[in-house]
């Protein structure tokens, strides 16, 4: 059986640019490595990007810490239906 050990980008949430950076800035606290994706569309045109739709801005990480990724990416969505 073959392992597949590639370090590859991986989509972990679409959404508005305030959100996005906003995970960007949690996932730098927790030491995890992202980028944005789209994000000039976002600053440029916010009306063009639709939570999790055409347009959004995306946060990447690495598959390697995509469980620790995903665990945050979780904690910030139920805190943002509480809160709203």
């Amino acid at each position: 059986m073959e392992t597949n050990n590639q370090i590859e980008p991986v989509e972990i949430f679409a959404g508005t640019i305030w959100e996005a950076e906003l995970l960007k800035s949690i996932m730098d606290d927790a030491e995890i490595e992202s980028f944005l994706l789209n994000e000039f569309t976002g600053t440029m045109a916010p009306w063009y990007t639709a939570s999790g739709g055409a347009g959004s801005v995306k946060v990447i990480v690495s598959s390697v810490d995509y469980e620790r990724a995903k665990s945050i990416i979780e904690e910030f969505q139920e805190n943002m239906r509480e809160n709203h």
